[in-house]
């Protein structure tokens, strides 16, 4: 797990070392372990952070291989050691390192830029081919590496975090912020910034110096299921695939750990890893609050299957203390409040161990979230004619807020491509238009149209989760799994988006991910995991790591919320005295307006650090990078 800068002269001359350096200054925390900066070339400067997780004493980047291809890589390939014997046998290949990344340089080689689909596990590369003299870089199919670029008039700036790119991140951009207030995340490709974009997961990019960057998709998530398939057959193949996986995402040179919440997700992620290291040590979070806190069903599991459990409580202080520097880590606004224990359960973890397995990943693939089962709750009302869903339509306009009814005749009589745009959904678009003072920008639908056009063949579950692949995973799952982790140099694997468990999830009927005559959701995931499990574990309702943000907004961190909203210069895009009210309103107890009140308040601590430089920046001093020339 590292970071990387790299720039690409339009002119296809001279070097960057000086701004290259500056970047790498600033993700020092994805890799302390070695700091490199290379000119391989006259108009290519690459700079790379190293946190050595594999090949410790060897790999070091950026690498060059066969004197043609100058590689930065973040991230792991877990079938390296089969790529790399194949490449040997049928080509001749030679290595003159012992891990993963130059068997990726090597495969580029000799298969060419379809390499890429051949590579299992988690990615983001960038690869100057010194012949042609054109750059090549990617990301692993569901996004769980970072990877930024911006083209400007000197070139091609690119870079793991915004933070870095010296080419990009003046302006803020409109559409992004109203993306932003809908779904309290920045969808991809956006970024905050106008000059700054995020290449998607699951594609790639070409550049030639002094042209356009070209944008290629190499995977495309897809449902495949056969109505008719053998429950049995596919859960022994599932088990069988997770297996596999988290075998493979065991393989390091350093100590690892892994993540346990009280679900299932993370649990069986737990057992499996036990079966191949017994003595695995697990860590979990939880709050000082009553009703917020799953470190007791935590324990329970761990102990029950024989491991050594670390817990982690924050409380509503650390949380104030530590808000800048996690805003900071996340380059743009996001407003899970998740990511709060997530943080601090890094930091424990990262004191002990320099890799953890996590359960993200499995709600998405197999339908674990609970709004998975609204088409069969609204199904009655899609059922009925036209002519008569608009006039419930019209009877539900007509209700007072908050009436019973009034909220599910409106989703009811609501297409499913307008009425679903990811899992998490803040502002409305009333509310919306008052937050931005009407201010028009981009439809949300923008980023779930060409998903929805290409999904129209498909059952309202499995479209609902192709959304979610697209968007709420990169976006906000595994964007605050990359960044809260990697803030304190822990490298967090992710065994459920895996190629292989990915073939078999996606021949998974969706009554076996979801089914109307059950409560339970991911049902071919439960009975896939049943004999690892106690029963009570199996079949646990989906926990995750709850935050008592409603409960701190009303409490400890209320104040200081009110100063925020009144004083942020954020109010130049935002109506803060709105958003004031909704405060008010939420520690009267009038309404939980906790989620959008977070939002806003996360947006203004952004802006504070990004736009106003008013929050330190929180870096550590270290040594003068190598560098050199080729």
């Amino acid at each position: 797990m590292c970071g990387f800068v790299v720039f690409i002269s339009a002119l296809g001359q001279g070097d960057a070392c000086d701004a290259v350096s500056a970047g790498l200054d600033l993700i020092r925390h994805r890799g302390p372990d070695d700091m490199v900066v290379t000119v391989p070339q006259p108009g290519v400067t690459m700079g790379f952070q190293r946190l050595a997780i594999i090949d410790v004493g060897g790999s070091r980047q950026p690498l060059t291989h066969e004197q043609r291809w100058d590689l930065c890589f973040n991230g792991e390939v877990y079938n390296y050691r089969e790529l790399r014997e194949e490449l040997a046998r049928e080509h001749g290949a030679v290595f003159a390192t012992a891990g993963d990344a130059e068997v990726l340089a090597a495969a580029f080689h000799h298969w060419g830029p379809q390499a890429v689909r051949r590579l299992r596990g988690m990615f983001a590369y960038v690869l100057w081919d010194r012949r042609e003299r054109r750059l090549h870089a990617g990301r692993d199919p569901f996004g769980i590496k970072p990877l930024h670029y911006a083209l400007t008039p000197d070139g091609l700036w690119l870079a793991s975090e915004r933070k870095s790119l010296a080419g990009g991140g003046g302006t803020l951009d409109p559409d992004a912020l109203a993306h932003y207030v809908s779904m309290q995340y920045v969808p991809e490709p956006y970024t905050m910034s106008a000059d700054v974009r995020r290449l998607p997961a699951g594609c790639s990019l070409t550049y030639e110096p002094g042209g356009q960057v070209q944008v290629h998709r190499h995977f495309q998530p897809a449902f495949t299921a056969s109505p008719a398939a053998d429950e049995k057959a596919l859960a022994a193949q599932l088990g069988e695939a997770l297996r596999d996986s988290v075998r493979a995402h065991l393989v390091a040179d350093v100590p690892v750990g892994a993540f346990l919440s009280g679900g299932v997700d993370s649990s069986a992620v737990v057992a499996l890893a036990a079966e191949a290291k017994p003595d695995l040590q697990v860590f979990s979070a939880g709050f000082d609050i009553d009703g917020y806190s799953e470190l007791e069903l935590a324990r329970d599991t761990a102990w029950g299957l024989g491991l050594r459990f670390t817990p982690t409580v924050v409380t509503a202080a650390d949380v104030l203390r530590e808000l800048p520097r996690i805003v900071w880590h996340l380059d743009d606004p996001l407003a899970d409040p998740s990511l709060i224990p997530l943080y601090f359960l890094a930091r424990t973890a990262s004191e002990q161990v320099r890799v953890v397995l996590s359960g993200e990943g499995a709600d998405e693939l197999f339908g674990g979230y609970e709004i998975y089962r609204e088409p069969f709750a609204t199904a009655p009302v899609q059922r009925l004619p036209r002519p008569v869903q608009g006039a419930l339509r019209r009877v539900s306009d007509a209700m007072p807020e908050g009436v019973r009814g009034k909220s599910y005749l409106a989703r009811a009589t609501t297409p499913l491509e307008r009425r679903y745009y990811g899992n998490a959904r803040m502002f409305d678009a009333e509310q919306k238009a008052l937050l931005l003072r009407g201010r028009a920008a981009a439809p949300r639908t923008d980023v779930t149209d060409e998903v929805y056009a290409r999904s129209a063949q498909l059952d309202p579950v499995s479209r609902m989760q192709l959304i979610d692949l697209h968007t709420w995973l990169p976006g906000d799952i595994l964007t605050k799994a990359d960044r809260m982790s990697m803030a304190h140099s822990l490298e967090l694997r992710v065994p459920f988006l895996d190629r292989r468990v990915y073939e078999v999830a996606a021949r998974i009927p969706a009554s076996l991910r979801v089914s109307p005559d059950s409560p339970q959701t991911k049902k071919l995931l439960r009975a896939a995991v049943a004999g690892l499990l106690p029963a009570s574990v199996a079949q646990r309702r989906k926990v995750g790591f709850a935050t008592p943000a409603r409960v701190w907004l009303r409490g400890e961190i209320g104040d200081w919320a009110h100063e925020l909203l009144s004083t942020s210069a954020a109010d130049e895009h935002l109506d803060l005295s709105y958003a004031r009210t909704l405060l008010t309103a939420h520690q009267r107890g009038e309404a939980d307006n906790s989620r959008k009140v977070w939002t806003v308040l996360m947006f203004c601590l952004w802006h504070a650090t990004f736009i106003e430089q008013s929050t330190p920046t929180p870096l550590s001093s270290h040594p003068t990078p190598l560098t050199r020339r080729s």
